[in-house]
Order: C-alpha cells, then structure tokens, then sequence
C-alpha cells in the first residue's frame, strides 16, 4: 500500500486544542505508562483527531518536541487544526508539534539520528473515518467500497472484492476477520460481482451467512468481513509489526512504548512482540495483562469496550 506523494510537515509550530467531538480511548491510562518528560522527544504514531497528542502536548511544555504520524489527510488537517493553530495557540508554554502524512510503519526510516522518550500507538480506524459515508468503512450507510485510510493508495475494497478469486478471498476474510464462515461469504460475493456499495456488499453478506445462534445474532453478519477487508486494504497487521519491530531501535533507555488495540488480531502481535523483547533484553513489561476500560468509560465511550493497552519500558 502506498503512503501518499508527500511526506510535508502539516503543521509545524505552537498550538492548543478546540473541541472536535472525538473522545480518545483509554486517554488516562495511555498518559500514566507514557510517563511523560518536561522537554521530552514523543511520537503519537496514530495522531487521528489529536486527542491523545493534545494531552501529551500539555505534559511536555515548550522545549518538546511531539511529532504526529498519520496515513489520513483529513485526520492530520483536523489534529493540525487542534494542536498547531488552535485557541491555545499563543500559550507560551507548548511544545513544538511536527505533524506528518506518513504511516508509522516508516518510523524507522524517520528516525536514523533521533531517539524518543516515548511511542503511543491507538491501532484500527478512527470515528473520523467510519462516520464518514463517503469512506466506505463503515455497512451502516451507503457508500462507496473504498475503506482507504490514504487516499493516495492504490488498492480498494471494491477492487478486492471484485477481482479476488474465491479461494484467496476466503482466505483473506478468515485470517483477517476470523470469519468461520469466509467461504460460504466468498462464494456469495464472487457470485453477486459486480459489488460496488457498502450496502450492496452487506446485504449479499447477510444472506449468505444467516446468523445460526444468540451469540452470532449479537453482531451484524458482515462485521467481520469489513473488517477482514479493511485490514487488508490498509495493511494494518503489517504496518503494526514493522512498528513494533522498529521500536526498541527508536526508544531511548527508559523509554516507553505504549500501544492500544482493539481486536484479537492486533492484540496477539503487540503481546507477542513484547514479550519477546523482554527475553531478548530489550524492554521491562509494564502491563502483565492488558489493561481495559472501565464502566465509566464504556458508558461515555462503547468504542471502549474493546480496547486494550500494553506498555514497555526500554531497558
């Protein structure tokens, strides 16, 4: 998947923050095991709408320095917006803030001269994107079979969906979704070609794969192929395993790596991963088990409810 034409800074200087309608998950947590050092050097490897970074931006003060990743445009204009030339822009006080169009996946490439005190990654889609038609993220409007967190990339859902084989296509919905019923969902789609909406993708879904019991009849039938999708069209697990591998490189001693998910999926590869860089001796573990929203925090944010955070400490 390609990154865009640009790697321009979006915003470059002091900022402070608007209300945007964006509740960032696990936002107390994810700044605890961040631990974050007045004048520190941090990445927010999924800037989103800025809400985790306009925290950290608070922690850091004015001789920080935060740099913001993002593989969506819309979302860096929005953060930049927030954190760069917001109603806090004239505090004396702020860090200097280096928003950039780049996955975190080149996080490695970034940094060849620098070290960070500190990586905070929120993995999966944002509000932002699934809220958005238009998108094509999300079976609950019509839109268009997209699902590009870039829109420089080249590959879409529809093209997915409409050129795949069969085999590979139940291939991909099984891995990437976890989908038991992938080939039967499959064989319905390479046989309902041409697919080009949300909606038509979602009702060729429903038909095929009829909810069997209560514990199946709780999510809508094609959740797990848009997800299986989506995570194939952005490259997610690929890109979250080149971030994880890249980081006890980047982090300086007693840095911290700090990483929210939000399926099984991404989950394994963050546990994994941290686990083996504490036998190879490069991390002390923060988070024995993940560490999960509380009621409060579901009540005010479902989105929360699925939500895990893993940390380490670079030793």
């Amino acid at each position: 998947m390609g990154e865009g034409s640009t790697d321009t800074p979006q915003g470059v200087g002091h900022g402070g923050g608007r209300e945007t309608g964006h509740v960032p998950v696990l936002l107390k947590e994810a700044i605890d095991f961040l631990a974050i050092k007045r004048g520190g050097t941090y990445i927010d490897a999924t800037v989103g709408l800025g809400g985790h970074s306009f925290e950290i931006a608070k922690r850091l003060g004015a001789p920080g320095h935060l740099i913001g990743l993002d593989k969506d445009p819309a979302a860096l204009q929005i953060a930049r917006e927030r954190l760069v030339v917001g109603e806090g822009a004239d505090q004396p006080d702020w860090p200097q803030i280096t928003l950039l169009h780049r996955s975190f996946a080149k996080l490695a490439n970034d940094v060849r001269r620098t070290a960070y005190d500190g990586i905070l990654a929120d993995i999966g889609v944002s509000s932002l994107q699934l809220n958005d038609a238009a998108r094509g993220f999300s079976f609950q409007a019509e839109g268009p079979l997209d699902m590009r967190m870039n829109p420089h990339a080249e590959l879409t859902a529809e093209q997915v969906v409409n050129q795949v084989d069969e085999v590979t296509l139940a291939n991909l919905i099984y891995e990437f979704g976890e989908e038991r019923r992938s080939r039967r969902i499959a064989r319905a789609i390479v046989r309902s070609r041409p697919i080009r909406s949300t909606a038509q993708l979602a009702d060729v879904i429903s038909a095929a794969a009829r909810p069997m019991n209560q514990a199946e009849r709780r999510i809508h039938p094609a959740t797990k192929t848009f997800q299986a999708l989506r995570i194939f069209v952005n490259q997610e697990l690929n890109d979250l395993r080149a971030l994880l591998d890249a980081a006890p490189r980047v982090l300086k001693p007693r840095g911290r790596l700090v990483v929210i998910s939000f399926h099984s999926l991404e989950d394994r590869i963050v546990k994994d991963a941290l686990r083996d860089g504490v036998k190879q001796g490069f991390y002390e573990l923060l988070t024995r088990k993940p560490v999960t929203a509380g009621e409060e925090e579901i009540n005010r944010n479902p989105r929360a409810r699925s939500a895990k955070l893993r940390a380490a400490e670079r030793v």
